[in-house]
């Protein structure tokens, strides 16, 4: 297949191109660079079958030539791109998944839409079922990610249903491993990077809210099984493991071997209390489960981030 891929330049983004080319796809990544690093996709630059265009999706996209799929992963997605990136956020969820549809409708292309736990913003319901609608604070701090996925998946199920484009829709929880920004404001690298500098590690609140990690090869098997699936709706992707933030300080003090303890700051506005997916939904229609522990994914993000602080 002729495969295209959004922010394919990004954390994932990057990490799914490899997996579409050891699964002999051709690929053709397109991102702007906004988050994005050609560094993540340098190794690729010599594969004939893989092909990087610099383009902000916002804008009207044209590949000359059949496309026979498209995966939409651009956004940023980290908290600190919210307040300093808000309305690039809100563009890129609205009028990139809006032209990255035209594309597919174009082409009479499978699309797959990269959506996020986000939607369910901080949960009532625990853990987090496809079916939950979300309570969702659409105009606090985390609102322009929140409501720019949501928007995205109601886009890309009226395209499915107006102009029977072959859709998917895979909903993303907590993701770590190589390639994550080392400036990227979400626990995993701010951790790693302060673990490794001796710092002690700084927990929001009192570090009992709760998150479930899901390492990047893993959700990339998801994100493809989805894809290659003819599953229409939402599909949860994630770890159904669930880890306090301040249990999961002890452990990352404890892969680095930093002493430095922890330190905590308040909690920031509208962060989510809970977050675990329910992922019965995956494991009956793609028989997807994670395979990486934390510990050994943990072990491998390690070896990235000791490499790229030097």
């Amino acid at each position: 297949m002729r495969i295209v891929v959004t922010g394919g330049a990004g954390f994932v983004g990057s990490h799914l191109c490899d997996r579409l080319l050891a699964e002999g796809h051709s690929v053709i990544a397109m991102d702007n660079l906004i988050t994005g690093s050609t560094d993540n996709i340098a190794h690729l630059s010599s594969n004939k079958n893989f092909q990087f265009i610099y383009h902000d999706v916002t804008e009207y996209i044209y590949i000359a030539g059949e496309v026979d799929g498209i995966f939409h992963l651009a956004s940023p997605a980290s908290p600190i791109d919210f307040p300093t990136l808000p309305i690039q956020i809100m563009k890129v969820g609205a009028l990139g998944t809006h032209k990255a549809l035209g594309l597919a409708k174009a082409k009479g292309a499978r699309f797959l839409m990269a959506s996020t736990s986000e939607v369910y913003g901080d949960p009532e319901v625990h853990p987090q079922p496809e079916s939950y609608w979300g309570h969702v604070n659409q105009i606090g701090p985390r609102g322009v990610y929140d409501e720019a996925k949501r928007f995205a998946e109601a886009l890309t199920m009226a395209y499915h249903r107006i102009h029977n484009v072959d859709t998917r829709i895979i909903r993303i929880f907590n993701t770590y491993g190589p390639r994550m920004r080392l400036k990227d404001g979400r626990v995993v690298p701010n951790f790693m990077t302060q673990a490794l500098r001796g710092q002690p590690l700084t927990v929001y609140g009192d570090g009992s809210q709760t998150r479930s990690f899901t390492y990047v090869s893993d959700l990339v098997g998801g994100m493809y099984r989805l894809f290659m699936s003819d599953e229409i709706t939402p599909v949860n992707v994630g770890n159904p493991v669930e880890y306090s933030i301040r249990q999961f300080a002890d452990l990352v003090n404890q892969v680095t071997g930093n002493s430095a303890g922890v330190t905590f700051l308040p909690l920031p506005k509208d962060d989510p209390k809970r977050r675990r997916p329910d992922i019965s939904k995956a494991r009956r229609v793609l028989g997807w489960e994670p395979q990486v522990s934390l510990s050994e994914g943990l072990q491998r993000t390690v070896t990235y981030f000791r490499a790229a602080m030097k």
